[in-house]
């Protein structure tokens, strides 16, 4: 099934100056790695939907009920979609710090937009083509412990839940040209 990814991206690539592709799925299902791999494999330039967790003064309960509501979508509209395919720069928000810091995008042919939420109803008709990486629900906790032990109980209780929400209520996986499934 990854094969049929990747001669999607070459015929977008043959026909096209820049492509842009999203990579949206729950958490813990391989959403960075697949990105990366796609990078090493294209010279790609990644956008990480995880740089635009929404701050804590963005987050009142109205926000937050909002299906999708816990991203900072505005910014992403605003910072990244009309530059996508040229050198421009974004914040990217750390929740450490609570400060958005610069990051520089490059110019490639190849632009991929990963992460939970990238395939909000805000952004229709902006990427060439949309994959859903689904997972296994008992292999997610197993990878969600593994990578976050300290922060598991948070993405069983909060996180996880707010993305199902978005998933069900915008039925993001049907409206994807590429569904896979997490591997172990």
């Amino acid at each position: 099934m990854l094969n049929s990814l990747y001669l999607a991206i070459d015929a977008l690539l043959s026909c096209k100056d820049h492509v842009i592709i999203a990579i949206d799925g729950p958490a813990a299902a391989g959403k960075s790695t697949l990105a990366a791999a796609l990078c090493e494999e294209y010279d790609a330039c990644v956008i990480h939907m995880d740089d635009f967790f929404l701050p804590p003064a963005m987050r009142p309960p109205e926000r937050l009920n909002e299906p999708g509501g816990n991203f900072d979508r505005e910014r992403f509209l605003s910072e990244v979609l009309p530059y996508v395919g040229t050198d421009f720069t974004y914040g990217r928000y750390s929740c450490q710090t609570g400060l958005t810091e610069p990051v520089n995008a490059q110019k490639k042919p190849l632009n991929i937009i990963e992460g939970a939420y990238s395939i909000h109803p805000d952004f229709a008709g902006t990427y060439d083509l949309k994959v859903f990486l689904d997972i296994d629900e008992k292999l997610q906790a197993e990878r969600i412990v593994r990578r976050s032990p300290e922060l598991s109980r948070r993405f069983f209780n909060e996180w996880i839940p707010l993305e199902n929400r978005y998933f069900e209520h915008f039925n993001i996986a049907a409206g994807c040209d590429i569904v896979l499934c997490a591997e172990l």
